[in-house]
């Protein structure tokens, strides 16, 4: 039997009617659904050619008549079924977002969208307007906040372990794409890198949101204002592929965010030091299972995930016995299982656990957004400082 200090997984609830809209085939995101069966797949489309799209569903056990060849098709006709789909994973490239969440929003369909939401503000805006007034839950997957580690840091800065914030750097520094592939018609770095489909800022929008994102989550704070630098290092290149942004925070707070797809020689390379006045925090993706602290007035300790102080946030989405490496799947399935109960919740009219709320909403992703614009503007004017704030009052 699993101890008290081992993860506590939630009992299991009934599964959502789940719909998938990539039109690529993506096995990741099924996988991740799995873990906590919250999700039962009966429809989906899954590549922009039809019969490939057909022949993947009927790998996943969907029937016929919901084995979709467009997400238009899709909404349109589970919208009518008296048993269609309660949810909807948007996986698609950036530019498709907006057009596909507000079909499904419009029908009464709960969404769950792939960053960045859309390719701006604006778009953003109306999908969260639109959410808000059909009353539907809008996940955004900042997957990186699922990571019991990430959980840890955020409740230990909010009881005040590290003291008041000063400062923030945050990197999301990889090398992935340190040569023009897309030249060489590699499929993830043509539309990451064509800025009609990616956005206005490639970078900020495919790796500064996630990073935009984790700081604010660990922090509690909010990005006031941004001073920006983007830059395209790879000759060739039509998209920027490096960006440094200095960040002010809503307490006064300082910070540098880093993001890179040309950090040659780097594997993923993201990184979070918090600093207060009583201490630092510091977690890399590479090392998840671990924490960095460092009191101003003790011994620097690592912190290892699965420990039974754990506070009760992190060990809520603690899943293997201490020691068992814990990874991206996870933290995905973490998010995925939180807005299930949020969608459950909201059917059955009760509130669900206050911790399954941690999952970033349409709110994160319009502030994402709001990350974007801020940074081009200010890159567009040498670097003068920007502001990024966004009121999101009714």
């Amino acid at each position: 039997m699993r101890s008290s200090e081992q993860q506590t997984r939630r009992p299991l609830q009934p599964r959502h009617r789940w719909g998938v809209a990539p039109a690529r085939i993506s096995a990741r995101h099924t996988a991740r659904r799995r873990l906590d069966h919250r999700y039962a797949l009966v429809a989906g489309v899954f590549s922009t050619n039809a019969d490939r799209s057909k022949g993947f569903a009927a790998t996943l056990d969907i029937t016929p008549d919901r084995r979709y060849t467009s997400w238009q098709e899709m909404a349109e006709q589970e919208a009518i079924r008296p048993d269609g789909i309660e949810v909807v994973s948007i996986m698609t490239p950036n530019d498709s977002h907006y057009a596909i969440a507000r079909a499904f929003l419009e029908r009464g369909i709960d969404v769950i969208c792939d960053k960045p939401v859309t390719t701006d503000l604006a778009q953003a805006l109306e999908l969260r307007a639109l959410s808000r007034r059909n009353g539907l839950v809008f996940g955004v997957t900042y997957n990186y906040t699922g990571y019991p580690m990430v959980r840890q840091a955020r409740a230990m800065v909010q009881n005040g372990d590290l003291g008041a914030i000063r400062l923030v750097q945050v990197e999301l520094a990889s090398g992935w794409a340190s040569t023009l592939l897309e030249a060489e018609g590699h499929k993830q770095a043509l539309w990451r890198t064509t800025p009609e489909i990616a956005g206005k800022s490639t970078v900020i929008g495919d790796l500064g949101t996630h990073a935009h994102h984790l700081a604010r989550f660990i922090t509690g704070l909010e990005v006031t204002e941004v001073a920006a630098e983007l830059s395209t290092l790879v000759p060739g290149r039509r998209a920027d592929d490096n960006g440094h942004v200095m960040l002010r925070f809503s307490n006064g707070a300082k910070g540098l965010l880093w993001v890179s797809m040309v950090a040659a020689g780097n594997l993923h390379g993201l990184r979070i030091r918090v600093y207060g006045e009583r201490g630092s925090l510091e977690w890399i993706q590479e090392q998840a299972n671990e924490l960095n602290f460092r009191p101003v007035d003790g011994p620097h300790q690592i912190l290892p995930r699965g420990a039974g102080w754990l506070d009760p946030a992190a060990r809520r989405v603690n899943r293997l016995w201490p020691g068992h490496p814990e990874g991206f799947n996870d933290a995905f399935a973490n998010l995925y299982t939180d807005i299930a109960e949020a969608i459950l919740a909201r059917r059955d009219g009760i509130e669900a656990d206050p911790m399954a709320y941690s999952f970033p909403t349409i709110e994160d992703g319009a502030l994402g957004m709001k990350f974007v614009e801020a940074t081009v503007e200010s890159n567009q004017q040498d670097g003068r400082w920007v502001d990024a704030t966004l009121d999101l009052e009714d």
